[in-house]
């Protein structure tokens, strides 16, 4: 196991916060923080108002918070950040969703939400520097900050951290970056940390277990339409096309169809403005395959874009391997070929990109290279 103090990076801070959401993750990383000798204290932050709790379990994630804080003889701030989430994520997820995209509302949050608002507030009660429980590691070169991946290539998460500003990132600690999952939870268990055991969180908090079209439908409302083959043939119906993203396979509600195979149905297009779905069961069909793609809203780590030969790796999701592309920028706007053909880029997904271990920042996929079926 490293040093508690490696992932200070430079000298140490005055004060930390850390931000403790009750799961095994941030409290362990309380429990490093703590071990440094640094004054800390912990916050917990509430950033969706919810009254089925069956769905959002803040009051027993923050329970869960209150349980380590006293484990640890930690102070424990609470926060309800509700109001700045709706203004600053949620009306943009509502947006992309109306426009027919997928956005990725944990990238913007993290930017927004846990590196912006609940920073300003750790500030305003003495700390110089937050805490989190993400599986990311940073360096200090020549006096930048620059993200780096966690050692848990399973677990990294430095491509939901892509859009944070160079000074959030100076500002932020990341104690379990070098760490994998499973040596966090046997630590926990060894410290006697009360949520050792616990379950990851998965998915979007305010959507919690509940369909993402269930949850929509109360902002977005439902537009029937026609799912149809590439030819044009109709062979369902949907609930609006807004509802659906490239490449999904569960939910289609398609039925027997006459002379088609038993098998999975895969969404690959859709035509906004006829509110028409366009499926295959030809999973890697020429709809969804691209080789290149558009990309807006450029961010960059170090705050300025990288220069010279730009042969990169990148993602275009959560967990996949990475991928050889060239990388042309012009002012806001990138234009990224791949080496080899990419499935399913979905327009409002992130493409993040990488040298090596390093996160240099990345942009939201506007557009592909991949036929349109109309």
């Amino acid at each position: 196991m490293s040093k508690a103090t490696d992932f200070f990076c430079e000298q140490s801070p005055d004060k930390v916060m850390i931000a403790m959401s009750g799961g095994v993750d941030s409290s362990f990383s309380a429990r490093l923080v703590q071990q440094t000798g640094v004054a800390c204290a912990g916050m917990f932050m509430k950033n969706w108002e919810e009254s089925d709790d069956e769905f959002c379990p803040a009051e027993a994630d923050a329970d869960d918070a209150r349980k380590v804080a006293a484990h640890l003889g930690l102070p424990l701030h609470t926060r309800n950040f509700a109001a700045e989430y709706w203004d600053e994520v949620f009306q943009g997820f509502l947006d992309e969703y109306r426009r027919g995209r997928t956005p990725n509302p944990d990238i913007l949050c993290n930017r927004e939400i846990k590196f912006k608002v609940f920073a300003e507030h750790a500030e305003d009660l003495g700390a110089s520097h937050i805490a989190t429980g993400h599986y990311a590691r940073k360096k200090v070169l020549d006096g930048v900050h620059w993200l780096c991946r966690g050692a848990d290539s399973n677990k990294d998460q430095s491509y939901f951290l892509y859009a944070i500003s160079q000074q959030q990132l100076q500002r932020a600690l990341f104690p379990i970056g070098g760490l994998a999952k499973p040596a966090v939870r046997e630590l926990a268990q060894a410290a006697g940390i009360p949520v050792h055991a616990k379950r990851d969180s998965t998915g979007i908090c305010f959507i919690g277990e509940r369909k993402l079209r269930d949850f929509l439908a109360r902002w977005l409302p439902p537009r029937r339409g026609d799912i149809c083959l590439p030819n044009g043939q109709r062979i369902g119906v949907h609930q609006g096309a807004h509802y659906y993203t490239l490449g999904q396979r569960q939910g289609l509600g398609i039925g027997g169809v006459r002379g088609a195979a038993e098998a999975p149905w895969y969404v690959i297009g859709k035509d906004m403005e006829k509110n028409i779905l366009f499926v295959s069961q030809n999973q890697t069909d020429n709809a969804i395959m691209s080789n290149q793609l558009e990309a807006e809203s450029l961010t960059w780590i170090s705050g300025e874009p990288p220069s010279g030969e730009l042969r990169l790796s990148a993602k275009i999701r959560y967990r996949q391997a990475d991928q050889e592309c060239e990388l042309s920028i012009t002012g806001d706007r990138a234009q990224v070929s791949f080496s080899q053909p990419q499935w399913a880029a979905t327009p409002g997904q992130s493409v993040v990109f990488y040298a090596r271990d390093i996160c240099l920042g990345g942009g939201i996929i506007d557009r592909t290279n991949a036929p349109a079926v109309t």
